[in-house]
């Protein structure tokens, strides 16, 4: 299973990829999509929105069942990926590209230290 060592990762099977910009973008993992399905709905947080790390503020939904997507970090939600309205099967189809979820300003970069390495998240998920 495709589990790229450049990422950061949640026990949640969220996906961080920091940007050096101080934003990250957000996605969830291939496991994530596997357990689930295919994906047929998407609901995104709005550019702007204030989120806290744990927080729940996205919804996806499989023929499966509906899963929430909670925020890594904390902090302002920059763009969220307007395609995935029209084309949530993207996140099924490219997890750590084209199936981003959305990109936040982090408000606490220290953060990103305690998220997964690629290691320790594969040992959560039972890889």
């Amino acid at each position: 299973m495709e589990l790229p060592d450049k990422l950061k990762y949640t026990e949640s099977h969220e996906w961080i990829a920091d940007n050096g910009d101080g934003t990250v973008t957000v996605g969830i993992t291939a496991v994530a999509t596997e357990q689930l399905g295919e994906l047929v709905y998407v609901e995104l947080p709005q550019a702007g929105t204030r989120v806290a790390r744990g927080a729940n503020c996205a919804v996806v939904e499989s023929t499966k069942a509906a899963s929430e997507v909670y925020a890594p970090v904390g902090g302002e939600v920059l763009e969220a990926n307007a395609e995935l309205s029209a084309h949530p099967e993207r996140v099924n189809q490219s997890p750590y590209a084209d199936g981003w979820l959305f990109k936040i300003k982090v408000a606490d970069r220290g953060v990103l230290d305690v998220l997964l390495a690629r290691d320790a998240y594969a040992k959560s998920a039972g890889l």
